[in-house]
């Protein structure tokens, strides 16, 4: 059965899956705040993996690239709910209630939490909507927004230094970046902002850095990448080409042929 992924009201998501689903690459804008209520999700992020169990609160911070897997429950469905937290509505809550930060959080990238009795029973609230049995005026899904913001704090007011950070992104090296996310398939535009960059900058420091353009490196990069696959690790190009940020198998055979000379069969072969 086909998963759904419905959008509730404004800034809340649905996402129901019967079976296990691996996600595309997602350039994460905003800060988002999840609860998975069954099933598990296996992410992959710059640095590392993780896997945010049943009855597990997530926040993401804003500005991330991630590619996930939905697991469904023994039970048999895969359930998550998230809410955006985005820089309109956090901007104004922090100005009607006067909050100030300095400096940004320098914990954890991602943070993952057991709910307290309060963050649960918020997330329970959201079921009639979910069901479709409630349907959320424009008031009173912000009302619902802002009680997701009074809980966060609640529950760790550290949180502050994430959700009122509203600081412009700092240019960091583009060649250690670059070399973790190469795998990511996701757009040059996305890219640009996740190293503090206009577009037109990221290109000329990236042509600085590299001597090509983005979309010729991160091909050649992925390339070099597949050929280690296959003639060190013995693996088989379908296993792994969408982890490399090929879009589709053709595409990954034509680019490796075109670049090598010969296809991925020949090279199993010249190896044995």
């Amino acid at each position: 059965m086909d998963g759904t992924r419905e959008i509730i009201f404004d800034r809340l998501v649905y996402f129901c899956q019967f079976d296990k689903h691996r996600g595309y690459e997602e350039f994460i804008p905003e800060h988002l705040l999840g609860f998975q209520l069954s099933g598990e999700t296996h992410a992959v992020y710059p640095g590392g993996t993780t896997v945010v169990p049943e009855n597990t609160i997530v926040l993401i911070r804003k500005n991330q690239l991630i590619r996930t897997t939905k697991y469904p429950s023994k039970s048999g469905a895969y359930k998550f709910v998230s809410i955006t937290l985005d820089r309109e509505v956090l901007n104004k809550y922090a100005m009607e209630n006067k909050i100030e930060v300095e400096g940004g959080y320098i914990g954890s990238q991602r943070l993952f939490f057991e709910p307290d009795d309060f963050i649960r029973s918020y997330f329970i609230s959201l079921a009639p909507y979910i069901n479709k049995k409630k349907e959320a005026t424009p008031k009173l899904a912000d009302l619902k927004i802002r009680e997701a913001i009074e809980l966060l704090l609640q529950a760790n007011p550290d949180f502050k230094q994430i959700l009122f950070d509203f600081s412009s992104p700092y240019k960091i090296d583009l060649q250690d970046f670059m070399e973790q996310n190469y795998m990511f398939n996701v757009s040059i535009e996305s890219f640009a902002k996740l190293t503090g960059r206009s577009l037109s900058s990221f290109k000329r420091d990236f042509n600085k850095a590299f001597h090509a353009t983005p979309k010729q490196w991160l091909l050649e990069r992925r390339l070099e990448e597949a050929y280690y696959f296959i003639k060190y690790l013995k693996r088989k190009p379908v296993d792994f080409y969408l982890d490399l940020g090929f879009e589709n198998l053709s595409h990954f055979y034509f680019s490796f042929r075109k670049k090598y000379g010969f296809t991925t069969s020949g090279l199993r072969k010249i190896e044995d």
